[in-house]
């Protein structure tokens, strides 16, 4: 046990990557070890002296699975506990899974997983389909050169979530407009302000709406199966996380994903080669890309010994998913995207309680997004060099706009 690892300074903006990799300044810091004590910007946004900073994926897989030592709830001062037993979820994070700890995680978990089970999402499948057509068809009427990300990545990603949570089809424009901006963080804060509130109050007429007449989708069954044991803000919290992180991952990961197999034709002919072959170029494309690179900041509630270094009660540790994923520890040649390799548990989605509950229905839309787009358009490829794709500047990595021909 080492007390007294080097603290190390991080560059700006420690999240930079170079297209598909990690950006150098990371492997600099991995150099260091796995797990290393950082000061610095990163530091800064924890409003403490130091943070960890855990690359090696065994880990970011030990840290993501121990919520008995780490919790991702937010300790908003100083004289509240650190394992916040007693201590009540503040109103306006009510239903954010990713804060929650157990027996309240556990409680409100069981309520939405039997929602994400495969029955469920075969059942989704043939709606899924019919929005990837649909936006197949548009991007062929824009005719070559089209943009994949505003035409087809971004309303799949955001309709297929919508239908999920049973948002009508006559709102959805609005509504994926409204979340989109909420996440963009080249607009000014007043401005993402007054989006967010624009999208809590549709999500409030939503709820009510469901409350009265609850249907078959998401909001409903919960609705309906468990009524006054679950409040309308945790409701809102819900469908917040769902939307938030789903919307966006999925709808990054469509064009993020295009963009890789464009790079990689061996990897794309295995779509069509069989269903569980097609499963496995989505799980290596996951592992590959890592989208999402950052999963919620965990802190010590006690003292703790991880990877021979000691995190002490009250210390924060981030975890760097695309590091994990790339890290030899997981598999041999981490910097090549290649499906045929058995398939790899890797921490795409996170690890332990908090592991995305959406995980299953986000493989099935890139699944069918992917295989879909290449029957439409075998000879499919980039309109622009690929150094002229530019990157959003959001919570997850993604195309801003992706010119292809075809």
């Amino acid at each position: 046990m080492d007390e007294a690892a080097p603290i190390v300074r991080p560059t700006a903006n420690y999240m930079r990557r170079t297209l598909y990799d990690p950006h150098e300044d990371m492997f600099a810091l991995r150099a260091h070890g796995p797990l290393i004590r950082i000061a610095g910007n990163a530091s800064d946004q924890m409003s403490t002296d130091y943070v960890w900073q855990a690359m090696g994926y065994d880990v970011v897989r030990e840290i993501l699975g121990d919520h008995e030592n780490f919790t991702t709830r937010l300790r908003l001062t100083e004289a509240e506990p650190l394992s916040g037993e007693g201590v009540p979820v503040p109103p306006e994070l009510a239903g954010q899974l990713s804060i929650y700890d157990p027996p309240e995680h556990t409680r409100l978990r069981r309520m939405l997983t039997p929602e994400f089970t495969v029955r469920r999402i075969r059942r989704l499948e043939p709606t899924i389909e019919g929005i990837i057509e649909e936006h197949l068809d548009a991007m062929e009427a824009a005719g070559p050169p089209a943009d994949l990300q505003v035409l087809f990545a971004d309303p799949v990603g955001g309709e297929a979530l919508c239908e999920l949570l049973g948002v009508p089809r006559d709102d959805r424009n609005e509504f994926i407009r409204r979340v989109r901006q909420n996440v963009d963080l080249s607009r000014g804060y007043k401005a993402r302000a007054a989006d967010s509130a624009a999208f809590n109050r549709y999500l409030n007429a939503l709820i009510t709406r469901q409350r009265k007449a609850p249907d078959e989708g998401f909001l409903g069954m919960l609705v309906r199966e468990h009524g006054e044991r679950i409040g309308d803000e945790e409701l809102k919290g819900v469908c917040t996380a769902l939307i938030l992180g789903g919307v966006e991952s999925v709808a990054g990961m469509i064009g993020f994903g295009v963009l890789a197999l464009l790079d990689h034709p061996d990897q794309r002919q295995l779509l069509f080669a069989s269903r569980e072959e097609a499963d496995r170029v989505v799980n290596e494309l996951l592992r590959f890309l890592s989208a999402v690179q950052q999963p919620t900041p965990r802190m010590a509630v006690r003292d703790v010994v991880v990877g021979g270094q000691l995190i002490k009660a009250g210390e924060y540790v981030l975890c760097s998913i695309l590091m994990a994923n790339r890290d030899e520890g997981l598999t041999p040649d981490p910097h090549l995207l290649d499906a045929n390799r058995e398939p790899l548990p890797h921490v795409g989605f996170g690890h332990g309680i908090h592991h995305c509950v959406g995980a299953a229905v986000a493989r099935a839309v890139l699944r069918i997004a992917y295989q879909a787009l290449w029957r439409r358009f075998p000879g499919l490829s980039l309109a622009v060099p690929a150094e002229e794709v530019k990157f959003r500047n959001a919570f997850i990595d993604s195309p801003d706009r992706l010119p292809l021909t075809w």
